[in-house]
């Protein structure tokens, strides 16, 4: 793969935003384990947090925190309105 001159960047390095958001992976799936419950609950209330910044219309959050051989294991899903938000989330939780 070539990289691109500065003269070539408007032909070679574009991409068509169409490609990359296509406007229908608008969910989340979050899974991790923890060694506590108190610990998964505050991953939990973190990304509850992000997940209200990156919403324009309520996002839908189903979680479950289970108690599992190594600790305890934090499910969660987040339903965003758009595509958008759900990328915003994701960056933001990097």
């Amino acid at each position: 793969m070539s990289e691109c001159q500065a003269e070539e960047s408007k032909v070679c390095c574009c991409v068509d935003v169409g490609t990359v958001i296509d406007g229908e992976d608008r969910s989340v799936d979050f899974s991790q384990v923890y060694e506590t419950k108190a610990r998964a609950e505050e991953a939990l209330a973190y990304l509850t947090d992000k997940a209200r910044q990156a919403e324009s219309d309520p996002c839908v959050i189903k979680s479950e925190i289970k108690q599992v051989e190594n600790g305890y294991e934090l499910c969660a899903d987040f339903e965003f309105s758009c595509q958008a938000e759900a990328m915003i989330f994701q960056l933001s939780t990097r």
